[in-house]
């Protein structure tokens, strides 16, 4: 077993790829905690640069005021700094939500050596059982789950008393256009790591099944 200053010293760049409702947020927890991972998406990169006021940051709050989505060039520019700030700080990271595209991958690969891109394989109807059950409170953003995590008395908020809805967006037909949507950009990123021989899928619908295989794996694979 090796000695806790060479672990710490071994790299651990990592992506974290996985639909919209399937548990990457529970997971994603988990590897920072165990692993003593930085974790980051590309949204925490646009808002940190605005809010620093950047240039980047300056460039991108232009088009987003205008209700426009930020260039590609552009947001690959904004997270290659945010990754390049992180990276001087710890070659531990975990980042969520980036590359979209493979243009997107081939610059963040110039940029820095991956060590292992985690895809979470979970079945569609999975996730469209999962949200049909999400119930939210519009006002705070507190959310409920009917089987999981009821609220107190049906249909109402835990807090307030006040009614809660499932949003239009957890409808079944919407989570699947949102899956379908997410498979079709998403597809030919994953397929450009499977050549690199750095990405790894794990299949399973409870996230405290697939914990125990991804932790093992991460172990085994740099030998933690």
């Amino acid at each position: 077993r090796q000695s806790s200053y060479a672990r710490q010293l071994s790299s651990l760049r990592c992506l974290i790829m996985g639909p919209p409702g399937g548990g990457k947020g529970t997971l994603s927890s988990r590897l920072v905690k165990e692993f003593s991972m930085k974790h980051f998406s590309s949204g925490d990169a646009l808002r940190g640069h605005i809010a620093e006021g950047t240039k980047l940051g300056k460039e991108a709050k232009g088009f987003m005021d205008k209700g426009e989505l930020v260039p590609d060039d552009l947001l690959v520019d904004v997270v290659l700094a945010h990754v390049s700030d992180v990276e001087a700080q710890t070659n531990r990271w975990l980042l969520d939500g980036f590359p979209r595209t493979v243009t997107q991958a081939e610059a963040l690969d110039k940029a820095f050596a991956l060590d292992i891109v985690i895809n979470l394989d979970i079945p569609h109807d999975e996730i469209v059982e999962r949200l049909r059950h999400r119930l939210v409170h519009l006002q705070s953003g507190r959310s409920y789950h009917r089987i999981w995590n009821p609220p107190k008395v049906e249909g109402k908020d835990d807090q307030t008393g006040e009614d809660l809805v499932v949003r239009d967006d957890d409808q079944p037909e919407a989570v699947m256009d949102r899956l379908r949507v997410y498979e079709e950009n998403t597809r030919p990123v994953l397929e450009h790591y499977m050549r690199l021989d750095k990405a790894v899928s794990f299949a399973g619908t409870k996230s405290d099944v697939i914990w125990p295989e991804m932790k093992g794996h991460i172990q085994v694979r740099f030998n933690l």
